[in-house]
């Protein structure tokens, strides 16, 4: 029997069916096709707590806080096959709630190493410039935990010079068409690793 494979797209932005949104949509809809079970989690407009740097995650392997929605989004990561973040880019970097999500992903990367060899990747949207640097934000993230990381025709990124339309990635061909192949490439490897 196959096993199902499974990719998390977790959405950073607070704008919930924004510009971030639809480019995760466009790979998710190109990982549907490949008959990739794919759901996305809509994290930027979540509460999360934040790191306490107590270390008590490396006795343990959880995190002592009580924090429900980051509870939930671990036990949605660890279950996932692959996992693309999008995110916004905020001053040049993701913004705070992504970073916060990072941070306090330390129990699944310093005592079970759960995200080893799972596949990564990072879809950004920005105004001009500074999505390169989102870009290395998470997949350094992906790096450190052990990660495959997929990239597409040129960077996984689109752009919106107009800050206020949220739907404005949808004029940006270039960037639909690196979201189709970033679907196609992370199919193409779910397919050869998942057993």
């Amino acid at each position: 029997m196959t096993k199902q494979i499974k990719v998390l797209l977790i959405n950073g932005s607070p704008r919930e069916n924004g510009n971030t949104f639809t480019m995760l949509s466009w790979v998710k809809e190109g990982l549907e096709k490949e008959g990739i079970n794919t759901e996305i989690y809509q994290l930027g407009k979540k509460d999360i707590k934040t790191c306490k740097s107590c270390w008590g995650c490396m006795k343990t392997g959880k995190c002592w806080q009580k924090d429900p929605v980051m509870d939930e989004l671990l036990e949605k990561i660890v279950a996932a096959d692959g996992i693309i973040i999008g995110s916004p880019t905020y001053y040049a970097d993701v913004p705070g709630v992504v970073k916060t999500f990072i941070d306090r992903t330390v129990p699944l990367s310093v005592k079970s190493r759960a995200l080893n060899r799972k596949v990564g990747a990072a879809v950004v949207m920005a105004r001009r410039g500074g999505a390169i640097h989102v870009y290395d934000t998470i997949n350094h993230w992906f790096g450190i935990n052990g990660m495959i990381t997929i990239g597409s025709t040129y960077w996984n990124d689109g752009y919106n010079p107009n800050v206020t339309d949220q739907h404005e990635v949808e004029k940006d061909d270039e960037a639909k068409n690196t979201m189709k192949n970033l679907a196609e490439n992370m199919a193409f490897v779910l397919k050869r690793i998942v057993e």
